[in-house]
Order: structure tokens, then sequence, then C-alpha cells
């Protein structure tokens, strides 16, 4: 990969990270969700008033931020998926936030090869590595089909190992539109009935997404942790 694509990449990242970050400083959409101090009819009043003022581009908006949400793996993802049907109802909303996916999907993939794949040398041995490579190659495109398809191993996290191989991109992006779409057109079929009728069900929702984030947290903390095989 070239050194300005590299650079684009790590760059775009990093403008995601700082929009969070600001989001959640100033009081944006990010704090509104995620605080304590809302109720559960305000958190989704105002996840439907930020996307309602943006008009006709809404949609496009709510793509980029499931885009975000999956390029920025700890962030949980059914924050956005569950409201997108109430927002754009079960279809549209369960295509969009199916489109956001396999855009992250990319992006996570392509970001891995550009400034992570160094990482690898560091976890197993170069013959062991060679080896497990291959094997994720030969089969790669079903292995992500089928990690995105179960709800338990389904995590953004899948798109950034997929990186680590030499299977192509567009694969990656393929494998995840077909593993995701269930889940998603699921969730936003759900929801639009679920959460609307019972407000208080995003208390549990938001549970679950800290339960994610700390679970990516650990697994981050332990792979850091491991030392290179000798």
């Amino acid at each position: 990969m070239s050194t300005l694509l590299r650079i684009v990449v790590a760059a775009t990242v990093a403008l995601m990270l700082i929009a969070v970050v600001w989001s959640w400083s100033a009081g944006g959409i990010v704090a509104a969700v995620l605080s304590p101090e809302t109720t559960s009819e305000e958190k989704l009043q105002r996840l439907q008033q930020f996307f309602d003022d943006f008009g006709v581009w809404s949609p496009l908006v709510y793509v980029m931020f499931v885009t975000v949400e999956v390029v920025i793996a700890p962030i949980p993802g059914l924050m956005l998926y569950a409201p997108g049907g109430i927002l754009f109802g079960p279809l549209l909303g369960g295509s969009l936030a199916l489109i956001g996916n396999v855009l992250g999907a990319g992006i996570a993939c392509s970001v891995t090869r550009s400034i992570g794949g160094s990482w690898l040398s560091r976890f197993f041995a170069e013959d062991k590595l060679e080896r497990t490579q291959t094997l994720i190659e030969s089969r790669g495109g079903w292995l992500v089909f089928l990690l995105r398809l179960n709800p338990l191993t389904s995590s953004d996290l899948v798109s950034y190992a997929a990186g680590f191989t030499r299977l192509p991109v567009w694969n990656v992006m393929i494998a995840t539109a077909f593993g995701m779409a269930p889940l998603c057109y699921a969730q936003a079929w759900l929801s639009e009935g679920l959460i609307t009728a019972y407000p208080w069900l995003i208390y549990p929702l938001i549970a679950a997404c800290a339960a994610y984030m700390v679970a990516v947290v650990v697994v981050v903390k332990r792979l850091l942790l491991v030392k290179p095989a000798v």
C-alpha cells in the first residue's frame, strides 16, 4: 500500500476519533445517548431529532455514523442498529445499517493492512503465522461470513482480523454483507415495535453495549501483553 494511502487511512481514522471525542465533550449526540442523566424516552427523542435535523440527508448521515462505529470497534453498534428501525422503518433502517457495516468492514480491513500488519510478528512465530494466513485465505470468505452470521462472534474486530491476511478487501465486504444482513434487519424490525412500545428496553441495550466495550478492551489488552513467540 502506498505511503499516500497510508496517510489518508490514518487521517480518516484520526478524524473519526476526534469527532467522537468532541461530541462527547461538547454534550453532543454521543454524550446524550450515553448519559445516565437522560431517560430512555429522552435518549430516543434525541436520536430521532438528531437525524431529523439533517432532512433528506439523514439516511446518508446514519450510514456515516454506522461506518464510524464499525471502524472504531469499541463503540457499541447496537446503539445505532436498533434505533434504525424507529428512525427509518425496519426495511430502510436495516438496509442503511447493513451498508454502513459493509463500508466500515472495508475500511477496517484496509486500516489493518496499512498501519497494523507489523503487530503480527510480535505475537506469532513466522512459520506458524504463514500456515495460519494460508488457512484463512483459503477459507477466509466463508470464515468471515460465519463469524459475522453468529451473534456471539459477530464483532467489528473480525474485519480488523481479516486485514491480517491477504484476503481481498472486496471478499471481506461481501462476506460481511451476507453475514450481517439477518442481524441488521432483525434488530431494525424488533426495535420498531419493542423499543417504541417499551422505551425502558434501551437500558438493557446500553448495558449490553457496555459489556461489549469492556470485552473489547480486555481482549486488546491481553493481545498487547502477549510476548513475541520464540
